[in-house]
């Protein structure tokens, strides 16, 4: 009797343990959790399907649909025909300056080539206006970098040489094309720069009368500007006794040159 009490309290034991293990009937809190999600989606559908078909429909298909022609680099008259015959119009047309595209010119359009456009949809074009012209400006006898600013501020591209020539050294004696030449920009200017008169050799007219020696000096292109008298005996009378620059000096033709010949006292 009493083994038999005993199977039975643990078999009682075991069969309270059972329900602890379990989720218990009903699903508990997440299929409440799922029912909500499905009936919020679906609620959500519902509205979207109202406000899409019926409150705020889509607008009906337009009808044909051309693509627009390519009217770039054509003249205003062909590119009218081409927006004709592709049943659209030519629009606004605006103009632009380009360095090389010849004036009349389409650059650009607007909408592009190729999308679509319904019939007689305006296309605006952009037309070229060709390349900005200007007159050569007047830098002869310029410094040579006063002029190449005036050229290059002017919208020319300068190139420069040099040249001898009597005008001073670094002035302007020669513009290509000449000066008032109509040019379409960018355009190459050339200068030709002066590297000044030759030199000359100061010669030695130590010893020379008077009149042999301004002789020699202006047939070198060098200009006497002062003669001063000095005293002297016997031959050196109407002789020349010093000179300024010495001999051998390297000068500019037209520098000037001082003498002092020899004079017999008052």
């Amino acid at each position: 009797m009493k083994l038999g009490g005993s199977l039975r309290r643990r078999r009682r034991g075991k069969k309270r343990r059972g329900p602890r293990g379990s989720s218990g009937s009903g699903g508990g809190p997440g299929r409440f959790v799922l029912t909500l999600l499905g009936l919020g989606l679906g609620g959500w559908l519902v509205g979207y399907l109202v406000a899409t078909q019926i409150v705020f429909p889509a607008p009906p298909p337009p009808g044909d649909l051309h693509p627009v022609p390519d009217l770039r680099g054509m003249g205003l008259t062909r590119a009218s025909e081409r927006a004709s015959g592709a049943q659209v119009t030519l629009g606004a047309v605006d103009s632009l300056q380009h360095p090389t595209v010849p004036a009349g010119t389409v650059l650009g359009q607007s909408p592009l080539p190729g999308q679509l456009a319904t019939p007689g949809t305006a296309v605006r074009v952009t037309v070229s206006t060709g390349p900005q012209r200007r007159a050569v400006p007047d830098v002869l006898r310029l410094d040579e970098e006063r002029a190449r600013i005036i050229l290059e501020t002017s919208g020319f591209v300068v190139r420069s040489d040099t040249v001898e020539s009597d005008v001073t050294r670094g002035r302007v004696v020669e513009v290509a094309p000449g000066v008032d030449s109509v040019l379409a920009l960018p355009a190459e200017v050339a200068l030709s720069v002066s590297t000044g008169p030759p030199l000359v050799l100061m010669p030695r007219v130590l010893g020379m009368n008077e009149e042999a020696a301004r002789d020699t000096l202006e047939l070198l292109g060098l200009e006497v500007t002062e003669v001063e008298e000095v005293f002297r005996f016997g031959r050196d009378q109407g002789i020349v006794v010093e000179q300024e620059p010495g001999a051998d000096t390297e000068l500019d033709r037209g520098s000037e040159v001082r003498l002092a010949v020899g004079r017999r006292g008052r």
